[in-house]
């Protein structure tokens, strides 16, 4: 399969110089316009101001983009017609040709055949509340593709326990970044241990080194609480979400559109609280991933 790099990713790995992955699905599905755009360029700049180069991922004419300029940002953000994919999709992708945003696990396959190490997202997929046979096609995703993955948990739409007890018997190993609890999302807590805690991106580029060394084929998930003054506690949330997954199935939202669905919905009754929460932690993941990346 070709891979389309952008010029400026392909000299970077072939000079061996930090590079930090992005995903795409959270600007053409994940975020409101503008805030779509505005948001991926602020990731952008976060990851160059880290010290590496952005590599934001998608599917354009069925072919995989590894670094995308601000042409096909704008058509991410703007067109109804991109489609969300994850692994499975992606031989509907090649074979139609289509034009895609990538979710976490599409991400992490592409970047890591690209040779990237590092990705920064805001939240993974996991376990459904209610239905643990609804497994996110991210969890299996990280459990054989060894990258690193910056995030702040799983998203709170999630069963976090079962997440997290599902990430613990594939062998991912979940860092905590300066915490010792798993973040959940928009809190900085969940009262879910990690497996060992960094303090910068020395100590955990080590264990991904050391992973790799091993031969290992696991992700290292480096959880990263969102930053303290964005923090939206969960006691605040559970009854709005509780209310949000009844509307959604009594209006028949299931599959792939329920999380987009309760995002936007826990956005519209916080007053765009979660909103300005999302944006806030995905650009520190992406400060995060980059000092990860230059350390690596």
């Amino acid at each position: 399969m070709k891979i389309n790099y952008d010029p400026e990713v392909e000299q970077a790995l072939a000079d061996g110089k930090p590079v930090v992955a992005l995903e795409s699905t959270v600007i053409a599905h994940g975020l409101p316009y503008p805030q779509n755009i505005e948001t991926a360029k602020a990731l952008e700049s976060a990851v160059r101001e880290g010290g590496a180069v952005p590599a934001t991922i998608a599917v354009f004419d069925g072919e995989f983009c590894v670094g995308i300029d601000t042409a096909r940002i704008e058509q991410l953000a703007t067109r109804q017609d991109i489609r969300k994919i994850s692994t499975r999709d992606l031989p509907i992708a090649v074979a139609g040709r289509l034009d895609c945003a990538t979710t976490v696990a599409t991400t992490s396959y592409i970047a890591h055949r690209a040779g990237i190490k590092v990705f920064a997202t805001g939240g993974i997929g996991g376990v459904h509340r209610g239905f643990d046979a609804d497994v996110s096609a991210d969890l299996p995703e990280l459990a054989k593709t060894p990258i690193t993955v910056v995030c702040s948990g799983a998203k709170i739409v999630l069963d976090l326990p079962r997440t997290r007890e599902w990430l613990e018997t594939h062998g991912v190993t979940v860092l905590g970044w300066q915490c010792d609890e798993l973040p959940a999302f928009y809190s900085r807590s969940s009262g879910l241990s990690v497996d060992h805690r960094v303090e910068n991106g020395s100590e955990a580029a080590a264990i991904a080194r050391a992973r790799d060394e091993l031969g290992l084929q696991n992700a290292v998930m480096v959880t990263v609480p969102i930053p303290a003054e964005f923090e939206i506690g969960r006691e605040e949330l559970e009854p709005v979400l509780a209310d949000l997954l009844k509307l959604a199935e009594q209006r028949g939202v299931v599959g792939k559109e329920i999380t987009p669905f309760l995002l936007a919905q826990m956005s519209e009754r916080t007053g765009g609280r979660t909103l300005a929460a999302n944006i806030a932690l995905l650009e520190n993941n992406a400060r995060v991933a980059a000092d990860v990346a230059c350390r690596m």
